[in-house]
């Protein structure tokens, strides 16, 4: 039987801690896994040099083998997500996984199956929440005008409040999802793939569906593995 290998690329450094047990709970052991990151290997200096965003551009977050987060280029960090997709292939990875909400276009694979949660989360949750009012929390305030484009599926505009998953503690997404339950949000879609079940739990006393991301995408990738 062919041996099915899953690769899973972070637009940060890999592997990351916070996601791969989530990944582990939906996808079969049997499985074998590649992590991989567009920023291994690299230093700040390095980050900086190559990926730092420049005025006025969409800027994507992301988490560092030692806990940090960095801010990067959308456009920029586009290459390198294309170059290790590639290198993900060439070790023979059959399915893909990137480990990012954000928008990237015109990504592609040769063979692999290439799985962008931008691609699933949008529709499905529209699917979920129909014409009631979701509250979307993404980890920066500049992200709720850049990466706004692909809730187009929603059957109403959603409402938008900024917590970084990389802070300390839940105490931010917790003050941002009550901001939303102000403004009418009968829901809340964590859009970031840092936001853990850690943050679900401390939502769940505003006694609403909270939907985490990771969570959508990895029981994706466990049917698509087959269980």
């Amino acid at each position: 039987m062919h041996e099915r290998v899953l690769g899973t690329l972070t637009i940060g450094q890999a592997p990351r801690p916070d996601v791969v047990p989530i990944l582990d709970r939906h996808v079969s052991g049997r499985v074998r896994r590649i992590h991989r990151g567009v920023l291994d290997g690299m230093t700040r200096s390095d980050i900086d040099a190559r990926y730092r965003p420049p005025e006025g551009e969409p800027v994507l977050i992301t988490r560092l083998l030692d806990g940090s987060s960095v801010q990067l280029s959308r456009a920029r960090t586009r290459e390198g997500v294309q170059q290790a997709l590639t290198q993900l292939e060439e070790e023979g990875c059959d399915v893909i996984l990137l480990l990012c909400t954000g928008t990237f276009d015109g990504l592609e694979c040769r063979k692999a199956w290439l799985v962008e949660p931008d691609h699933i989360i949008p529709p499905l949750v529209a699917g979920l929440v129909q014409r009631r009012q979701l509250g979307i929390i993404v980890p920066l305030t500049s992200q709720m005008g850049s990466e706004s484009g692909k809730w187009r599926p929603l059957g109403r505009p959603p409402v938008f409040a900024a917590a970084s998953p990389y802070g300390e503690g839940p105490g931010p997404a917790i003050q941002a999802a009550e901001d939303l339950r102000r403004h009418g949000a009968e829901a809340i879609l964590l859009d970031c793939i840092g936001f853990t079940e850690h943050h679900r739990t401390a939502l769940a006393p505003l006694g609403m569906p909270v939907i985490l991301s990771n969570a959508v995408v990895a029981k994706a990738l466990g049917e698509l593995l087959g269980g």
